[in-house]
């Protein structure tokens, strides 16, 4: 594997990573969508990032934007692998903290319900394969893992929290199983870096929650990006 691809929804999450490893953007080069890329070299592995870009001045968040950034850079990258960084909430009764690092081992829709049989419903579900390697990285790392469950929407209703619990998902976000999704189709592994901003259980009010801890979440993304990085370059050369 010569080619890493990170598909990242919010600039906030990307810019330290994009920094540390000063990768350039390629200007145009998904035009007229609006996801943007950045490339360089890593010690001979091509590092490449894929930002959902941005419209009406925010970034474009939720699994519509994630699916067509996804497919876009396999299309046109053809990465070796798919990285889904970004930050997310967990839950503290199951031992979740703010800015703390999962490694997702699997990812799942937690807001699809389609009424109908079984079929229907494994289909809304998704339940993707995650890259084969995610559990021996997290254990070589020391991070935790957990199972990425993905909505469009930044709160939680009642609904949303039986599923994630019936289906033991520990992390929830607005993206990973849109990005799990295209990634399946084209037989591409996935790895999931999650790092924890609110915690869906404490009784805040999740925006207020997700500000205030952003940065300090992104802070500690990009240290365990380095570090995955860093496990990776080892396992391709």
């Amino acid at each position: 594997m010569k080619r890493i691809c990170y598909v990242v929804a919010m600039v906030a999450e990307a810019q330290p990573f994009i920094e540390r490893y000063h990768i350039q953007e390629v200007k145009d080069f998904f035009a007229p969508l609006p996801c943007l890329l950045y490339e360089g070299e890593v010690d001979g592995v091509t590092l490449n990032v894929v930002l959902n870009g941005q419209e009406h001045g925010s970034d474009l968040v939720g699994c519509e934007a994630a699916t067509v950034a996804t497919l876009s850079a396999i299309q046109c990258l053809h990465p070796d692998i798919i990285i889904n960084s970004g930050t997310c909430g967990g839950f503290r009764a199951k031992g979740a903290e703010i800015a703390k690092v999962y490694i997702g081992n699997g990812v799942m829709f937690h807001d699809r319900r389609v009424p109908g049989d079984d079929a229907w419903a494994t289909q809304s579900l998704g339940n993707y394969p995650v890259w084969d390697g995610s559990e021996r990285l997290a254990k070589t790392l020391g991070y935790e893992m957990g199972k990425v469950t993905t909505g469009s929407s930044l709160d939680m209703q009642p609904c949303d929290f039986e599923i994630i619990q019936q289906h033991g998902g520990q992390l929830k976000d607005m993206e990973g199983a849109a990005v799990g999704f295209v990634c399946s189709l084209f037989q591409v592994p996935i790895l999931y870096v999650k790092s924890v901003t609110d915690l869906c259980d404490s009784g805040a009010e999740t925006f207020e929650e997700f500000s205030r801890n952003l940065h300090q979440a992104c802070d500690a993304l990009k240290v365990a990006n380095e570090r995955v990085i860093d496990y990776l370059k080892g396992q391709m050369n």
